[in-house]
């Protein structure tokens, strides 16, 4: 599975982006699909994860409320819609793909198997 992250840009506070995740492969309706955030100098950090049929989701704390993870197998691609965006949102955004189980489980980038090069999101106050 190959993957593919679009859809960054600048964006005042409280403004929305929607991130699109395009993938390769017949295989990626089989996978459950994360996405994670990595700001200048911390450590890459879940976001939210959905199940490969797209029936369930989690989320980070951070986020929950604010953003909604959707996908489209038909189009093999996940999408990321970020509302109510803050400065602190700011960051690289990456998605991946997993043959994990639980979607509630998915949480450390350790349990995902392919990853996309990533997006910048930047966020101004």
């Amino acid at each position: 599975v190959q993957l593919q992250a679009s859809g960054g840009g600048s964006v005042q506070a409280g403004g929305s982006l929607r991130l699109s995740c395009a993938a390769s492969g017949r295989t990626f309706s089989t996978y459950a699909m994360g996405w994670f955030r990595q700001a200048p100098g911390k450590e890459r950090e879940f976001v939210g994860t959905i199940s490969w049929r797209g029936g369930s989701t989690y989320y980070a704390d951070s986020v929950k409320g604010r953003f909604t993870i959707s996908r489209d197998n038909a189009k093999i691609t996940v999408y990321l819609q970020m509302n109510s965006l803050k400065p602190e949102d700011t960051a690289v955004y990456y998605c991946a793909a997993s043959s994990g189980g639980i979607v509630g489980a998915l949480r450390s980038p350790r349990m995902y198997d392919y990853w996309g090069q990533g997006t910048l999101v930047t966020v101004s106050s």
